[in-house]
């Protein structure tokens, strides 16, 4: 008989159906067992006569019953299949489960993040754990369709490169034959190269960066949803399009994920018409008005900050959202285009949400010269980047992209506490899968 989907129960009441799945929960009472059964669709329950029920919690099942619709009075209205239940005629056991270590029948576990991650192919079975990543693959697949829609092309970056992009941010070396390389911490140079065939492009990447921090908002690997393109007037034509992308994508988990957002009571940010868009140095005089705090000197936003002045942003714009522009010119990549009426400050941007960045971006040099110039001020080796510095000998528009990264977003729409819950396999100083300082250490080698 052919499986029915546990959603496809509600157009089948009266008829006889086959279902597979997981054993979610198992209520005995005593002649009469009910169970409720998970599959990739829902859940649904099913009743069945004493021993004929006799599996295990998150045991692997075959049921073949019928469909009854369920009394008014006996009605679950937390579950979409509420409405009915399976009259269990046969039951297959496909697989069994060893005893579980915590109970996985609550709709919220209660877990310490450590145990949440160590036993995450558990976990993952969760409802509400399995939800994050049903609403991060609706912000990366809005990203594409955003893109998509304004005749972007898709590409795929290299994960070797022979030279490091992104100021500022460590990196892994890593052997490479008899060479050594690094892994990429952006996909930056190959899509500024791309400008030059495609004018428009976009990837989803998987970047590291080798940063030693364990906050609750770094990861070491990180999925990044990159964008550039060619024949800007400035940068604030990179602002409107990242400023589309990220309304696009809001809306898209707001129409698509309403169910989720209400599972965790969360919203997505509020946002204005224009997001609002202030200097570096304005937001600084800003806090340090509101606070007392006196960061006014620093090149960059410190994570106190952040927070403030989106809290201002909140309160004075109405929006969530806020971008942060002209960071000193010390402190960005070599390649960012400096403002010409300030060489000392640069034509790029944060967006910030919810009082963390979520995406950083900006207008790009596109001068071959002056590009060249720049790389040896930085002690970035010419030799080793021909083929992105090709692109421009040969002819580049001005252009420009952003960068967001999706774990942050997905973490600030739902309210999580730590970024790691918002990556499916999170990489970090202390875990590669399994927490790293339980691994016995290898015994060094006397030379």
């Amino acid at each position: 008989m052919e499986r029915t989907l546990i959603k496809d129960t509600l157009t089948k009441i009266g008829e006889k159906v086959s279902l597979a799945g997981w054993v979610n929960t198992k209520r005995d009472h005593g002649k009469i067992t009910f169970i409720d059964l998970r599959d990739r669709s829902g859940i649904v329950q099913v009743v069945g006569q004493g021993s004929s029920l006799s599996v295990g919690a998150e045991w692997v099942i075959e049921v073949e019953g019928v469909v009854k619709k369920r009394p008014e009075n006996l009605v679950n209205p937390n579950i979409e299949t509420g409405m009915v239940e399976v009259e269990a005629q046969d039951i297959r056991v496909l697989s069994k489960a060893a005893e579980l270590p915590f109970d996985m029948g609550k709709p919220d576990l209660d877990l310490g993040l450590p145990t949440l991650l160590d036993f995450r192919p558990l976990t993952l079975r969760n409802q509400k754990i399995n939800s994050i990543f049903k609403i991060q693959e609706v912000v990366i697949d809005s990203f594409r369709r955003a893109l998509k829609e304004k005749d972007f092309f898709e590409f795929q970056a290299p994960v070797f490169i022979p030279e490091v992009a992104e100021g500022g941010a460590e990196v892994f070396k890593v052997p490479y034959f008899d060479h050594e390389v690094y892994l990429s911490q952006s996909p930056q140079l190959y899509k500024q190269i791309l400008v030059g065939a495609y004018e428009r492009v976009f990837s989803v990447n998987k970047t590291l960066r080798a940063e030693p921090s364990m906050t609750t908002r770094h990861l070491t690997e990180v999925t990044t949803l990159d964008a550039e393109f060619g024949f800007i007037d400035s940068y604030l034509d990179v602002k409107e399009m990242a400023e589309y992308t990220i309304k696009y994508m809001l809306n898209a988990v707001e129409k698509e994920c309403g169910d989720i957002l209400k599972k965790f009571n969360a919203t997505v940010p509020k946002f204005t018409d224009s997001i609002p868009m202030i200097k570096l140095r304005e937001a600084q005089e800003i806090i340090f008005k509101r606070t007392g705090r006196d960061n006014r000197q620093e090149p960059d936003l410190q994570p106190e900050d952040e927070r403030e002045i989106c809290k201002w942003s909140l309160e004075e714009k109405g929006s969530d959202l806020i971008f942060i522009s002209h960071y000193p010119t010390k402190k960005r990549p070599f390649y960012t285009y400096q403002d010409p009426e300030d060489p000392d400050y640069t034509m790029s941007f944060d967006l910030l949400g919810r009082g963390t960045e979520w995406m950083t971006g900006g207008r790009r040099i596109n001068d071959y010269d002056i590009l060249l110039k720049m790389a040896k001020e930085r002690d970035v080796d010419p030799k080793k980047l021909e083929l992105y510095l090709q692109a421009f000998k040969f002819g580049m528009p001005p252009e420009g992209g952003f960068s967001f990264g999706s774990e942050r977003v997905t973490m600030h729409i739902l309210g999580l506490a730590n970024i790691r819950e918002a990556s499916l396999f999170p990489r970090d100083m202390e875990r590669v899968d399994i927490r790293l300082s339980l691994l016995e250490k290898p015994n060094k080698k006397v030379k």
